[in-house]
Order: structure tokens, then C-alpha cells, then sequence
């Protein structure tokens, strides 16, 4: 194998100064979904326990939620999110209600 001459055998690095360009993780949006056991009442409650909403706010999402059919909770890092509908679901059950709650990326920026 033949021999370089050292100035040869090293490679030239750029280094590029300024910040690293970091990208904010994705979000998913909790969704509440309509039923036709779960209370209205139970759905506020939910809102306002979880997802820390005030008594407007939680009515204005539980009154989308049927008439729509679903209505966005919140907006969250993914592992928040799925804690939450968990959170949900846990207490739904425990209530003896079948809220459903699922999670959806939202669209990126």
C-alpha cells in the first residue's frame, strides 16, 4: 500500500458557526368525542380537571363537542397527550361513562 505524504492524509472541515437549527417536536390535538351516555355535565368536568379549562371554556368545547360530534381539549407534546386521553378514559370508566377521547397530529406550521 503506498504511503501519503502527511499534508494529504487529513481532510479539510468546515465548521459553521450560528445557532443549531432545533425543530420543535410534533403536537397532537385530544379530541373529546359525542355519545349518547356520557353527561354534558361529566364533559365539563373532564375539561375543566384535565385539561385545566375555565367553566366558559369547558361549556364552549362540551356544546362543540354535540354538535359536532368532537371538539378539541388541547394541544400537546405527544406522551402529554396520550397521558391525558388515558387520564380520560380512566376516569370515564370509573364513572361508567364511554367517553371516548383520541389524539391527532395537528398540522405542522
Amino acid at each position: 500500500m503506498p504511503v501519503r505524504p502527511l499534508e494529504e492524509s487529513f481532510e479539510t472541515v468546515v465548521v459553521q458557526e450560528g445557532q443549531p437549527h432545533l425543530k420543535e417536536p410534533p403536537r397532537f390535538a385530544v379530541f373529546l368525542h359525542n355519545d349518547d351516555y356520557t353527561t354534558m355535565d361529566f364533559v365539563i368536568e373532564v375539561l375543566k380537571r384535565y385539561f385545566h379549562k375555565t367553566e366558559e371554556q369547558a361549556m364552549q368545547i362540551m356544546l362543540k363537542v354535540h354538535q359536532e360530534g368532537k371538539g378539541v381539549a388541547g394541544i400537546y407534546h405527544h406522551e402529554i397527550a396520550e397521558t391525558k386521553a388515558e387520564q380520560v378514559h380512566d376516569c370515564a370508566r370509573s364513572r361508567g361513562f364511554p367517553l371516548l377521547c383520541s389524539i391527532e397530529p395537528t398540522l405542522s406550521e
